[in-house]
């Protein structure tokens, strides 16, 4: 039996994510236990726990860090204090958590879905912003969260009469907007899956009828497609650049043109969607092994 200890990460499940990372964890726990592996799930914020005790932890489904983002960015320094090896790394995961990194990438050559930055304290201002965007409709979600939260899609119209809400919210923290890519309705949200840098799977999901939030907990479906050659090297190459040494790297996008259009960049708690692919589950542990030699390794 593997002597290191592990910590995978999960959450307090106040019934807001409708439980969806439970299947996976479960069945990850357990093949990861059956392989001998001396693994526990750890809730990140249970003052309780000594994180110094564990050797390696691995982020698996932090769901509310965005709902306490200070709390969270406090622990991950403590956790660097304590010299605790993190999967993934603690500064990818600070850089991650705030969707100013699209802007990073943008400047670096990534395909992006057009951005506007709004900034807390800053003021909506619809007409301007679709007036710059060419758009019809228009995407508005804070700079930190996950699920859906606080994400508005909007026409002109719509987003008029939600003005003094998101004005409201802008107090609170800041905003990013984007014009509504009609590919995701209309062809879907492709997720590309990676272990430790290499392609493991990928699904399409795309939004119920009259919706637009492909999550499955909105009642979106997946679907698991071959993907076209051109976006998964596309999503490959984001991974390559961005997310070394990360343990698992999820690449969200829509086709625009022809080309990856990335949306986002997720390093911190994607649901991997393993039970949609043979050998996922496997994949994810065999990289896990690596990192776990390059652990022992860095002891000795």
């Amino acid at each position: 039996m593997n002597t290191q200890q592990i910590a995978l990460i999960t959450y307090t499940d106040t019934g807001n994510y409708s439980g969806i990372s439970d299947e996976e964890n479960s069945k990850l726990y357990d093949l990861l236990k059956g392989k001998g592996l001396n693994i526990s799930f750890q809730i990140w914020d249970d003052p309780a726990v000594d994180w110094s005790q564990f050797d390696l932890i691995v982020l698996k489904s932090p769901w509310d860090y965005f709902d306490k983002i200070d709390a969270f960015y406090a622990w991950l320094d403590e956790l660097e204090r304590l010299q605790v090896r993190v999967l993934n790394p603690v500064e990818i995961v600070r850089w991650n958590a705030d969707k100013r990194y699209l802007l990073d990438l943008q400047e670096q050559g990534v395909k992006v879905v057009p951005t506007v930055w709004l900034e807390q304290g800053d003021i909506f201002e619809p007409a301007r912003l679709f007036q710059d965007f060419g758009a019809e409709k228009v995407i508005v979600k804070p700079a930190v969260s996950g699920g859906a939260k606080n994400t508005f899609a909007l026409t002109l119209t719509e987003a008029e009469a939600k003005t003094e809400l998101i004005n409201e919210l802008l107090q609170q923290e800041s905003f990013l907007a984007q014009p509504f890519i009609e590919e995701v309705k209309t062809k879907g949200e492709w997720s590309f899956l990676f272990f430790n840098g290499e392609y493991s799977h990928t699904v399409l999901k795309t939004a119920k009828p009259g919706d637009f939030r492909v999550q499955h907990f909105y009642g979106g479906t997946v679907h698991t497609p071959e993907p076209p050659a051109a976006l998964l090297e596309a999503a490959q190459r984001i991974v390559d650049k961005h997310a070394p040494g990360c343990l698992y790297a999820r690449v969200d996008g829509v086709e625009h043109n022809g080309e990856l259009a990335l949306m986002e960049l997720e390093l911190i708690e994607p649901f991997l969607f393993m039970a949609t692919s043979a050998g996922a589950f496997e994949r994810y542990y065999e990289a896990l092994l690596v990192q776990l030699q390059e652990a022992a390794n860095m002891v000795s």
